[in-house]
């Protein structure tokens, strides 16, 4: 980790107290904002639009002693709006003594190196031991809830079976900067996230980009390439560089190569489905890969087997870099290939 010398603004202080009702009285300025605009921006940098519009939702907000629910409630000068904040909901999740490889932590933020086969939230299937499981234990009552109960500070995440870099918030104001930057992807701010993926075949070029949006398969539960006019069509950009090349000067064993991908947009399963959408899907991936299968049997021993027993998708997030939500110094973050994938890298480099 790195952090650039830069001179850090002070940061602000709260201005509101969770458990209890803040007042707030509307200037000439207020007038014809939406209330979750203005209230967002009067609530101080730790509230982001999202909580205050579910505040409002809920009834927290009452304008002239009578209760609001429309977020989009245009405002009046001299408007008195009272916010009764609510104590911090606690996470269902209970916290499980899981071993965390710990990158990098402070009192805002935590970022770690996720292990292939732990899965980042609760969800069906999967109530216990997560990555979220393991923080509530790591973090106790400093874990930010705001991205919801069973998603504790959770403001971006990886496939279950993808190892690599994560950043978590520990703060409420961590998690509206940092989940402001992932939903930018880095656009116009500072983050940049690269991937390391194991993948069949050798692109023609050692660069491209894959430029297609991505939709619900036909199965509803994987993702696909679909048509860009479609409903559920999401925009979606992959840059990739080959980093190696492996059996390109033989023509007995089948070829793969490693390759560097860099997300220009973040949807699930982007890398996964847009390297498998050009022909050269994810080692081992057992969703976007199963054409390919057969390909293990063109590839001499011991080779061949590292690559039938390898059940997940070689696919490793190894570099995060962000602009710290409260120094705003840049942080940078590696994590190196985990034994197994590094395994098959090295049994590919053989051939």
């Amino acid at each position: 980790m790195s952090a650039h010398n830069e001179e850090a603004p002070e940061l602000i202080e709260d201005q509101f107290i969770e458990g209890g009702p803040t007042e707030l009285e509307a200037g000439p300025d207020a007038a014809g904002q939406r209330l979750d605009q203005w209230l967002a921006g009067k609530l101080g940098p730790d509230m982001s639009r999202s909580r205050v519009q579910m505040l409002i939702r809920q009834g927290a907000v009452s304008i002239g002693g009578k209760p609001v629910d429309e977020v989009k409630r245009r405002m009046a000068a001299g408007d008195r709006v009272s916010v009764d904040m609510p104590e911090p909901e606690p996470a269902e999740p209970q916290g499980e003594a899981i071993a965390l490889d710990v990158l990098y932590e402070d009192s805002e933020l935590i970022v770690i190196n996720k292990p292939a086969g732990l899965v980042v939230h609760p969800g069906a299937g999967n109530w216990t031991g997560t990555l979220v499981n393991a923080l509530i234990h790591h973090c106790g009552d400093s874990l930010s809830g705001i991205g919801g109960v069973r998603r504790p500070g959770i403001v971006h995440r990886l496939d279950k079976e993808t190892s690599g870099v994560m950043v978590v918030a520990k703060t409420d104001r961590a998690h509206k900067a940092l989940s402001e930057a992932f939903a930018d992807h880095g656009l116009t701010g500072d983050l940049r996230r690269a991937y390391l993926a194991l993948v069949w075949g050798i692109p023609p070029r050692p660069t491209g980009t894959v430029d297609a949006p991505l939709g619900r398969a036909a199965d509803r539960v994987r993702r696909a390439v679909v048509p860009e006019g479609r409903d559920d069509a999401r925009h979606a950009i992959t840059h990739f560089t080959v980093v190696e090349r492996f059996g390109e000067k033989q023509q007995e064993f089948a070829t793969a190569s490693l390759v560097e991908c860099r997300l220009e947009t973040g949807r699930a399963h982007q890398i996964r489905v847009h390297m498998a959408h050009i022909g050269h899907p994810v080692v081992g991936d057992p969703d976007y890969g199963k054409a390919f299968r057969t390909k293990a049997n063109r590839l001499p021993e011991p080779l061949r087997g590292l690559v039938k027993a390898f059940s997940r998708q070689a696919l490793h997030a190894r570099l995060l870099e962000f602009r710290h939500p409260t120094t705003h110094l840049s942080m940078r973050f590696e994590a190196p290939i985990p034994g197994d994938m590094e395994e098959l890298v090295d049994g590919f480099r053989k051939l």
